[in-house]
């Protein structure tokens, strides 16, 4: 197997698009690829076919390469649940809660779970894509590296150095990080490639040159500025999502530890959706629909929805016929109280629920993790869903002689199986399913809740619109990167280490 690394001068430089458009040309040239990133730090993550836990990107680049997402993908994931502290993931299962000082000194166990990850990958591919995680130029986190240049030297593989030009300062970013590196990692360092430009190429022609000149290295391309490419991202979210003539208004509240916010991509690519972030200091107003989303800590974040006063907002927005809507976190939320015995999220033991729908919920140890096919009924009308669950919580739904308990969902597999629940009202439903509306049928079956006389022209199915974003990051790379020299230092590079 070869390897190949991506590393970044920044964060969001655009290394995880990078890699899933190489993973998509190097698939359409012949090889079998596979993704790879050794270290991982986001909350949005996605369940693999091997029933684990790894973050979105690596899940977008399996699927770029056409393999099923697999948790040697991205052996190491962490999950921030505060300022200084994560959730360790290791091999799709957490392990514990760490914070930035431990997991310093953990992470020489943690570079032999990447390696064993490795190692299983090169029995099978013919082409490793590896994405770097930040810089490797991170001076103070540069003593046992796992992310960046420590994988590197480790299974001897040449990296691409990617700067986001859009940022300002590319060249000091490319050179600067080049002269931190040691000579055996500047030796390692193959090429550049420059993304996010916007203008007229041959305005930058001159500093390519001088870069070339400068280090040695030759620039294996220049990307456009894509503006609107849509492709699940990993962590940041996407705020703006102006739509004119909106046939349904829906509103998600940005909580501190946000999670998964990929579940709304199908609504907020909707042209005749309007979606909009309520961020701190804003109010919830105006529109058709709340949805409260996933969330890492979810005890934590009530309590910043509350604080915020989105709580009275949101009985409001009842009061006046709207609807709420709650996945994961945001389901809980809904419910009479939410307890943390065990101290698995934080150090506040309960908290009383936002009480729209009769439900308790206590966070336990064991992580659930499943792919999920069901049928979702709203109103009258009923679709099939798929998605995948991914919580430490349990949600009992209590029981009341004067209110029937409608479930929000029938799992396919088991028709005796049951997931969330809509109030008897009509107005606030709630599920653990994330990826719920990622089909167009479920967006419709949405809309019809919200309004039965609203019906909309268009909907996504994410998959296809995932498919076609692929195809033209591929064609774009295909473009514009010098592939024939990105193929030949693969080849050239040495054997990976046994």
């Amino acid at each position: 197997m070869k390897t190949l690394m991506v590393q970044g001068t920044t964060s969001d430089a655009g290394k995880s698009t990078l890699v899933a458009g190489l993973c998509r040309v190097f698939v359409n040239l012949g090889y079998k690829v596979a993704p790879f990133k050794p270290q991982n730090m986001a909350l949005n993550s996605a369940v693999t076919s091997d029933g684990g836990e790894i973050g979105r990107a690596q899940a977008l680049q399996a699927i770029a390469a056409n393999v099923a997402p697999r948790v040697d993908f991205n052996p190491i994931l962490l999950k921030p649940n505060s300022d200084t502290g994560a959730q360790v993931i290791v091999h799709g299962r957490a392990i514990s809660n760490m914070e930035a000082t431990s997991y310093h000194d953990y992470k020489k166990v943690a570079m032999d779970a990447v390696l064993d990850s490795h190692h299983r990958l090169a029995k099978e591919f013919e082409l490793l894509m590896v994405e770097g995680a930040g810089s490797p130029a991170e001076i103070n986190l540069r003593e046992n590296d796992i992310a960046n240049m420590g994988y590197a030297e480790a299974v001897d593989c040449p990296v691409i150095l990617v700067a986001d030009i859009d940022r300002g300062g590319v060249f000091a970013h490319l050179v600067g990080t080049l002269e931190l590196l040691s000579a055996s990692e500047q030796n390692r360092v193959k090429g550049f490639i420059i993304n996010r430009f916007r203008g007229d190429i041959t305005l930058l022609t001159s500093g390519l040159d001088w870069l070339e000149e400068k280090t040695g290295k030759p620039v294996l391309g220049v990307l456009p500025y894509l503006h609107d490419l849509a492709l699940d991202a990993e962590d940041a979210v996407v705020i703006e999502n102006k739509v004119e003539q909106a046939k349904i208004n829906i509103v998600v509240p940005l909580l501190p530890h946000i999670s998964n916010h990929t579940d709304f991509d199908t609504l907020r690519l909707n042209p005749e959706i309007n979606l909009r972030y309520v961020k701190i200091g804003e109010r919830i107003t105006d529109c058709d629909l709340v949805i409260l989303p996933g969330s890492k800590n979810v005890i934590s974040d009530l309590k910043f929805f509350k604080e915020q006063g989105w709580q009275r907002d949101v009985e409001r927005h009842l009061r006046y016929g709207g609807k709420v809507f709650g996945i994961c976190g945001g389901y809980q939320m809904l419910g009479k109280t939410i307890s943390d015995p065990h101290g698995i999220e934080s150090n506040i033991k309960s908290i009383t629920g936002l009480g729209l729908l009769d439900l308790v919920t206590e966070l336990t140890p064991k992580k659930i993790l499943a792919q999920i096919t069901a049928t979702m009924t709203l109103g009258n009308d009923s679709c099939l869903v798929k998605g995948y669950e991914i919580h430490c919580g349990i949600s009992k739904v209590m029981i009341n002689q004067e209110k029937m308990v409608v479930p929000l969902l029938v799992n396919k597999s088991d028709n005796q199986a049951t997931d969330g629940c809509i109030s008897d009202d009509n107005k606030i439903a709630g599920t653990y399913l994330h990826g719920i509306f990622d089909e167009g049928d479920a967006t419709q079956l949405l809309v019809n809740w919200l309004d039965s006389n609203n019906d909309i022209q268009q909907t996504i199915h994410l998959d296809e619109h995932r498919e076609h974003q692929l195809e033209r990051l591929a064609d774009v790379c295909q473009k514009h990167l010098k592939i024939s020299v990105i193929e030949d230092i693969i080849k050239d590079s040495k054997r990976t280490k046994a």
